[in-house]
């Protein structure tokens, strides 16, 4: 095969009923110059077998990764690939037949863009419905992102695209040092932040971060997360995430006590004023809820641990 314009690539971690599908909508692709790479990152399931049963498709190809992590299975699709753009979608997800058209015409016509992502929408379990808890914003917690019809240059690392549904130039990711491997999930720990940080970085250095509409993904979402305790944890984990990327930026110290406790109050006052409101109720909660992770790991990188605050057990 030719040399590859742009690397599509799937970290999976045993999920093994999701992963078929999204390794046909990469190999249906309307583009031709592409390589797929699949990351299996120490599964213990069937995804080898999903994985070899596509193998007779010479734009396919497995690696195993022993050390379990997102952000290390990312570094190590990025090592394998060969193409000078990488695009990562996760392996619940299914990508639109023009998505790596859409990728690769961005960064050819962009030459300072660093990341791009497009429009993510969400597939819902057969039979059912989003619960009337759920607000706009936690269903970004399970993937969901549209900042509308239009191409949007991103200047607020809050907007930044999404993992799932993400693209980066190699030589930023080269000139950063690959994606950081105290981010991003391992295993059930469902750190992230990651992206947000690229974003971070790039802007800090020059480069662009867009957002392309027609670049999209469909996620799937899985019947476990759609519970109550699912976003708790997940807020938990956000709290974490965030204090290391502080840590990371150089606003660490007893300024984060502060901060994290001052975010505790607002998001209970919210919950309270919103009662009758059940999304915007648990959403805030849901926030206050991560700020006592945020707090956990800022008191830990205080008293000089790794500044991760384990969960509580439940």
């Amino acid at each position: 095969m030719s040399e590859p314009l742009i690397s599509a690539i799937i970290c999976t971690h045993n999920r093994a009923d999701y992963l078929g599908a999204a390794i046909d909508s990469i190999l249906s692709q309307d583009f031709e110059h592409f390589e797929a790479i699949v990351v299996d990152n120490a599964s213990g399931d069937r995804t080898r077998e999903v994985v070899e049963q596509r193998l007779s498709d010479p734009k396919l190809q497995y690696v195993y990764e022993p050390v379990t992590g997102l952000s290390v299975a990312r570094n190590t699709g990025a090592k394998t690939a060969r193409a000078p753009v990488l695009a990562y979608l996760d392996d619940d997800a299914e990508a639109s037949s023009r998505w790596l058209r859409v990728l690769y015409d961005a960064f050819q016509n962009h030459e300072k863009l660093a990341v791009a992502g497009g429009r993510v929408t969400l597939l819902w379990p057969e039979g059912t419905e989003a619960p009337q808890w759920l607000s706009p914003g936690l269903a970004g917690n399970l993937g969901a992102y549209d900042l509308g019809d239009a191409i949007v240059n991103i200047t607020d690392p809050g907007l930044t695209p999404r993992g799932l549904n993400y693209a980066i130039r190699r030589t930023f990711l080269d000139q950063i040092g690959g994606f950081d491997p105290n981010l991003g999930r391992v295993g059930k720990r469902l750190l992230s932040n990651e992206e947000l940080l690229m974003t971070e970085e790039a802007l800090k250095r020059g480069w662009q971060v867009a957002y392309f509409p027609e670049a999209l993904v469909a996620h799937n979402v899985a019947p476990e997360r759609i519970r109550r305790g699912w976003f708790l944890e997940r807020g938990w984990w956000q709290g974490i995430s965030e204090c290391y990327r502080e840590q990371l930026s150089g606003r660490a110290g007893w300024k984060q006590l502060g901060r994290g406790g001052e975010r505790i109050a607002r998001g209970l006052y919210k919950s309270l004023k919103h009662f009758d409101q059940p999304a915007t109720r648990f959403d805030n909660f849901v926030y206050a809820y991560g700020q006592i992770g945020y707090l956990g790991a800022a008191i830990a990188g205080l008293v000089g641990s790794k500044g991760i605050s384990p969960k509580p057990k439940e």
